[in-house]
């Protein structure tokens, strides 16, 4: 993340002074930020924390160097410090913090300002903002302020005890700034609870120095005792305490570093930019729908609703346990694992293996059922097979147009669903399996297969099942079929295609298809345009054949809704107002 934090002080012979900073550096080190090791202090430490791997060394320069750093350094006049080192984190000669983080190459370096002069005009510019007039009722805890020149800032204020100050307290600040105001925003949770965390091991190690200094030498009752004195000589020139005094707590700025590097990490990783070519496709369109209808469901249910939600729900139907070890085996070690091998095998994994399972011919029939928009009924006791031929054949289908029951005790009507999964036993009623808008699929036991050599075979996982596929309409596997049917079954039949790239190929195609949809929808439902203009239209989009426009019909119920009533409000408002003139 390509921002600053820094640690704050208001002094009350400066006024507001910054502490300490943590910057990241894409580039080389600046000068300044380190050339020799100090003898005895070059020790490499790896640093574990979230996941984040980073090597910190801490390194300083000679006099020379030190001397001409500081020279050109943009800091304030040594005028301005305080003598007992109030508004200094580090000493003159110190060089500051480095991490790298070897995942990414960057360097993460503090010091106590910045060492380009524009860096260090923003940082002091937003330390005296937050230090003054930017901050919250109390004046303690979070405020967001800053402009597009000078960047956005976060900045939480807190009081840290100090038994010499005045109100025997302190006022700090740690404040994060960048440029870019929709970033810091969405992480202000982040944030929020991660300086909350180093404020208040800060606020723990002072308040226990100020108990135990309290407790020797109560100064509430001094200062009442010497209310004439002018308070700033009575402190005897402990005016400016140092924070590693209050907190006592040597290590503490390498510790602050550690920490603010691990934010600035950290922050920078959990936001991640998406790149989104074009509109939204209508199956993202109808998923949003789907999930925000099912928040608001979730909200109006109470406990009561919940019992009785129907066992025919998905949810139920894939959480149930399908085979159980029987009593005399439960003492095998491998039972479990064998009839999870045995489910995970018996299931379907793609179209191009169900077209291989069912055979040819059926699986056109099937497919061209799944088309249309027909009923699709499977019969079968592994509720698992069951489900995982409606998850791929569902995919040849907008989201829209897909509405499954995946397991039932009685047959559904058609209008419920177009997948239905039903147990052997139930009865389907007659007209259904003579209707040609309905196609059956039975799961039968095959009569010569054995499950032993069968059993871990990928591709004959499901020899020892017989398939049946019937339907009241015996044209419907000798017909031409509507093209991307056709389409389809060419890339099944092309070895050269993998499964992902026919995965992909079917998405295109579907979108093309959806295209098609929309077009005939405005120009029939909107525009409602005569008959002879709409068999035009489709034959310019080369969909005039019988089995085409019933698809097209078909698909256009699985239009989201946000589609429809952006259409109806463009298409409609001009000629509503040419009417209003």
């Amino acid at each position: 993340m390509n921002a600053i934090v820094a640690l704050c002080h208001f002094c009350e012979l400066h006024g507001p002074r910054t502490l300490f900073c943590t910057e990241v550096l894409h580039s080389p080190l600046p000068q300044g930020a380190g050339s020799g090791d100090i003898s005895g202090q070059n020790e490499q430490a790896e640093e574990e924390e979230g996941g984040i791997q980073m090597s910190s060394r801490i390194r300083s320069h000679s006099p020379a160097e030190g001397a001409s750093a500081d020279s050109s350094s943009p800091g304030p006049k040594k005028s301005d410090m305080c003598e007992a080192s109030g508004c200094r984190s580090l000493a003159g000669g110190h060089p500051g913090y480095v991490s790298h983080d070897k995942e990414t190459s960057i360097k993460y370096v503090s010091h106590q300002h910045p060492n380009h002069p524009q860096l260090f005009s923003i940082v002091r510019q937003a330390c005296v903002r937050s230090l003054s007039c930017e901050v919250c009722p109390g004046r303690e805890g979070p405020i967001f302020f800053g402009d597009e020149q000078h960047g956005f800032v976060f900045s939480h204020t807190f009081f840290i005890k100090d038994s010499l100050a005045r109100g025997f307290q302190r006022w700090y600040s740690i404040i994060t700034i960048m440029m870019d105001r929709i970033y810091l925003i969405n992480s202000w949770p982040f944030l929020l609870g991660k300086i909350r965390g180093i404020i208040d091991e800060l606020q723990g190690k002072a308040l226990k120095v100020f108990e135990a200094e309290q407790y020797g030498c109560p100064q509430r009752a001094q200062r009442m005792n010497t209310a004439f004195t002018p308070f700033l000589h009575q402190r005897n020139g402990n005016a400016a305490r140092s924070l590693t005094s209050l907190t006592n707590d040597e290590n503490l700025w390498a510790c602050l570093h550690t920490s603010f590097a691990w934010l600035l990490k950290a922050c920078g990783s959990r936001l991640t930019e998406k790149l989104l070519e074009g509109a939204p496709t209508e199956d993202t369109l109808v998923q949003m729908e789907k999930l925000a209808d099912l928040k608001e469901e979730s909200e109006g249910w109470d406990g009561s609703e919940e019992e009785e939600k129907p066992s025919s729900q998905p949810d139920v139907v894939e959480g149930q346990e399908l085979s159980k070890c029987s009593p005399e085996t439960s003492l095998m070690p491998d039972c479990n694992s064998w009839n999870v091998a045995h489910r995970r095998l018996s299931v379907f994994r793609s179209l191009r293996h169900m077209r291989q399972v069912l055979g040819a011919s059926a699986f056109r029939m099937l497919a061209w059922h799944v088309l249309m928009g027909n009923q699709v009924i499977w019969k079968a006791r592994d509720v698992d097979l069951v489900q995982s031929a409606f998850d791929v054949l569902r995919t040849m289908l907008p989201i829209g147009c897909v509405r499954i029951i995946p397991y039932s005790d009685q047959y559904e009507e058609a209008y419920r669903c177009n997948f239905l999964g039903l147990s052997p036993h139930v009865q389907i009623p007659p007209h259904i399996l003579s209707s040609e808008f309905a196609v059956l699929v039975e799961v039968r036991a095959a009569t010569r297969s054995s499950l032993y050599p069968t059993l871990f075979d990928e591709e004959q996982s499901l020899n020892k099942y017989e398939f049946v596929v019937t339907s009241g309409s015996p044209v419907a596997a000798d017909r031409v079929g509507p093209t991307i049917l056709n389409k389809i079954e060419a890339a099944l039949t092309n070895q050269n295609l993998s499964v992902d790239v026919v995965d992909q190929c079917l998405v295109c195609l579907k979108e093309e298809w959806m295209n098609k949809v929309k077009v005939l929808f405005k120009f029939t439902k909107v525009d409602s345009r005569p008959k002879e203009d709409t068999q035009k239209l489709l034959s310019i989009l080369g969909a005039a054949e019988e089995d085409n426009v019933k698809l097209l019909k078909f698909w256009m119920t699985g239009l989201s809704k946000t589609y429809k009533s952006h259409l109806m409000s463009t298409v409609r408002s001009p000629t509503s107002s040419e009417s209003r003139n």
